[in-house]
């Protein structure tokens, strides 16, 4: 996610965005998000389409225990934080729990740009209980550029919410979900369509990828897309 400050005063109803802590409950735990306006701007606040993103994944839409995922732009952690505490706690007592994560593959991977990553790594820290940190790690990743620090077809799981917003992102972004998704991936995307742009980069994205729309919420004008490789029969 772009980090971008704005001045306060030429936003109107951003008040929300302002304040040092953003509060929700998901998966049985309160999370309690730091956010950082003032300094960091767009990538230090809780927008909507993580929280419909976070929602999403809490009504198990995609099965998330034993699986790989990660978060890109991830900005605040909100959906890398939901997504670890759903399938690292799986709604089991902590001594199962404990178990269950060194047996299965479970493990999240929460990823934004190196400026972003220590305010990024104080929320992580903060929301997610000791005993399942160690399974969720904040990792640097500039889209289209350090690939070679992850594995080729590494997550079964890539979420994004509201990062398809800057047209001049859009070729990296692409290259980068290529890289990270196997033939059995899973994107989940959550956005505003704000402009004609976003529904660019979906046509983009359809050139590489099966694309369909999952949710809609629409009190936060949020859609969910999901999205997967092409077979390469599909094409011929």
């Amino acid at each position: 996610m772009a980090l971008v400050p704005y001045d306060e005063t030429t936003e109107l109803g951003l008040q929300k965005f302002h304040k040092p802590l953003a509060t929700f409950s998901f998966a049985n735990h309160t999370v309690q998000i730091r956010q950082d306006w003032r300094h960091l701007g767009v990538a230090a606040v809780v927008w909507e389409a993580a929280i419909v993103l976070s929602t999403y994944l809490e009504m198990g839409a995609v099965e998330l225990r034993g699986r790989s995922a990660v978060e890109l732009g991830a900005g605040t952690g909100l959906v890398g934080i939901v997504a670890a505490l759903l399938a690292l706690m799986s709604w089991m007592k902590p001594s199962l729990v404990h178990c269950l994560l060194f047996s299965s593959g479970a493990h999240v991977t929460i990823t934004d740009r190196k400026v972003a990553l220590e305010f990024l790594k104080s929320n992580v820290q903060a929301n997610l209980p000791p005993h399942i940190q160690s399974k969720a790690v904040v990792k640097e990743l500039t889209w289209g550029q350090n690939l070679g620090s992850f594995s080729p077809g590494e997550f079964d799981l890539i979420l994004g919410a509201d990062i398809i917003y800057l047209e001049e992102t859009f070729t990296d972004l692409l290259q980068t979900l290529e890289h990270l998704c196997s033939n059995h991936s899973v994107i989940l995307l959550a956005c505003r369509i704000r402009y004609e742009r976003d529904n660019n980069f979906l046509a983009m994205l359809e050139r590489q990828f099966t694309v369909r729309k999952v949710h809609y919420d629409p009190e936060k004008d949020v859609h969910i897309y999901k999205a997967q490789k092409r077979n390469k029969k599909e094409d011929l």
